[in-house]
């Protein structure tokens, strides 16, 4: 079985429980993280916002929170998806976000339909990462910004020490106990530990065309928070 499919399979399945485990395990600090990567969002100038690997919405209702109005949410897995709309439903906000399921290797879309391409803690599941990168420059307008949050693991001590003991052996334990799916939650931080992170991700933002990028370590350097520029054209 592709990476993708396993991906899209084991989303599906922990769906019903992701909201809920997402928080519990990040003691809501995920949402902080979200209120910081909206700051880079230009004042005045929120324009059509495309939220990569959507899931259940989180990063899309957080966009309209920060003031964006046109925002569309594309993710392979349904059963993600189903959830989010559900949410965006209660919220009443199904006038701004519109979810859909889709592939991010190969979006519909045509060529410089957003203003904005956002992904949180999705990038490092992308198959082939250089093109879901560049789908997401493709669909770019020029000057838009891509932003993105991603796990990546701290460098200090006892930081280092302490979250890879939580990251093998707590969480999967947790996670797989309240979803019912270890391998979810075994999936995760080995997911997070082969993803290149830093400089090297840096890099590749660059070889995929996005301009000046940089990197924001968040709470101790257990979230990363990437940001960089399509270029006038």
């Amino acid at each position: 079985m592709a990476r993708k499919e396993q991906v899209k399979d084991i989303f599906n399945d922990i769906a019903p429980k992701y909201d809920l485990l997402n928080h519990l395990l990040s003691l809501n600090i995920d949402k902080g993280w979200r209120r910081k990567a909206m700051k880079y969002i230009d004042k005045g100038g929120h324009g059509h916002l495309l939220d990569v690997a959507c899931g259940t919405g989180d990063f899309s209702i957080a966009a309209y929170r920060a003031g964006v109005r046109q925002i569309t949410g594309i993710d392979i897995s349904a059963n993600m998806v189903e959830v989010g709309r559900r949410k965006i439903r209660e919220l009443g906000l199904e006038p701004y976000i519109d979810l859909q399921v889709g592939d991010t290797e190969q979006m519909e879309f045509a060529d410089q339909s957003f203003d904005v391409v956002t992904v949180a803690f999705g990038v490092r599941n992308f198959e082939h990462l250089k093109i879901g990168l560049q789908e997401m420059w493709r669909v770019l307008r020029p000057g838009g910004k891509v932003i993105i949050l991603e796990f990546s693991m701290p460098e200090r001590f006892p930081m280092k020490q302490l979250y890879r003991l939580y990251f093998r052996h707590i969480l999967p334990t947790i996670g797989g106990w309240v979803s019912g799916n270890k391998q979810a939650y075994t999936y995760l931080p080995e997911s997070v530990m082969k993803f290149p992170q830093g400089e090297a991700f840096l890099n590749i933002l660059k070889e995929c065309g996005f301009v000046a990028p940089i990197q924001k370590r968040l709470s101790c350097g257990i979230t990363s928070l990437y940001v960089g520029i399509k270029g006038e054209q």
